[in-house]
Order: C-alpha cells, then sequence, then structure tokens
C-alpha cells in the first residue's frame, strides 16, 4: 500500500550519524504534536538529489520556518555515514536540515514508496516524495513520476501548495 494524504505515518526507525556514533531516531518522536516536512530521494550524490532536491530545501528553510514547520527532514536509503558527509557537502547541515538513514529501506517498503533501478545500480532504494505532516499525519504528499525529476516534490513546490 502506498502512502497517501491523510495516512498516519507508522512508526519507524532512522539512524543519524551523532558525535558517538550512529544513533537510532524514531520518526514517531520526531512527527508527535510538531509540523514537519519530510523529503525523500533516490540516493545521497545523485546527480538530481544533490543539485536541485536537496538545495530546493535549503533554499525555502527560512521560509517553512515562517509556515510554523519545526524541521525539514530528508530520508535516503544510504548509511548514516554518507548522510552526514552528503549533508555537509550540500549545504544541508548548516542550513539545518535533519539527514536521515533508512539502510536497510524497511520504512520506505512500509509506505510503498520504494523501487529498483537496475542499470543506475539503485535497489531497494526511495521514489522522489515531499510531505507535509502534522502529528503524524500526512497533509499534503508530492510524488514525482520519474526519479530523475524534481518538479512537484521541490521545497518551492511544497511551500506553494501549503
Amino acid at each position: 500500500m502506498t502512502i497517501s494524504t491523510g495516512d498516519k505515518l507508522p512508526d519507524a526507525t532512522f539512524l543519524q550519524l551523532g558525535d558517538s556514533g550512529p544513533q537510532e531516531i524514531s520518526l514517531a518522536d520526531r512527527t508527535r504534536g510538531r509540523k514537519v516536512v519530510i523529503f525523500a530521494v533516490p540516493g545521497a550524490y545523485t546527480p538530481t538529489c544533490s543539485s536541485a532536491h536537496v538545495p530546493s530545501f535549503v533554499r525555502t528553510k527560512a521560509q517553512f520556518d515562517a509556515k510554523g514547520v519545526d524541521e525539514i527532514i530528508c530520508i535516503s536509503v544510504n548509511d548514516p555515514f554518507v548522510m552526514k558527509s552528503w549533508a555537509a557537502a550540500t549545504g544541508a547541515a548548516e542550513a539545518g536540515l535533519t539527514m536521515l538513514s533508512d539502510p536497510h529501506s524497511a520504512f520506505t517498503r512500509t509506505i510503498g514508496m520504494d523501487f529498483d533501478a537496475p542499470p543506475a545500480g539503485l535497489y531497494g532504494r526511495s521514489k522522489r516524495y515531499a510531505m507535509l505532516v502534522e502529528d503524524g499525519t500526512v497533509k499534503l504528499l508530492h510524488a514525482e513520476q520519474s526519479p530523475g525529476t524534481c518538479e512537484v516534490t521541490a521545497g518551492e513546490a511544497l511551500l506553494a501548495a501549503m
């Protein structure tokens, strides 16, 4: 089943690299009683993700803050070491975006947003999407038809829909 607007997000555990190594992060804890934007990318350091998707949320972070968004979270099926390095390389860390690792694609599969692209060497990866979540419930959901496209899932498009 693919997640849709109005659905409650399933609880999931992600990884984030902290000062003492990988730390588990509960999605329920991050969304409970909060307004959160979650966007997902097919892979760290991939072309569209690095040149368009993450930068769109870096550019619009202050505008989301002004609309009462408590946190912007990027999810990718990568390890937490890669996510931390990628956050630094893209300016996401400096902008205050939260980069979370879904290393086994567990959350991605549970919400029906997984795909494989064998020619690119991508297996069990996440489709490109962006959602507004309030108190754990999906209020807006935008998904791209092609993983190489970042139009409806860009920060600007999600802001315009809010």
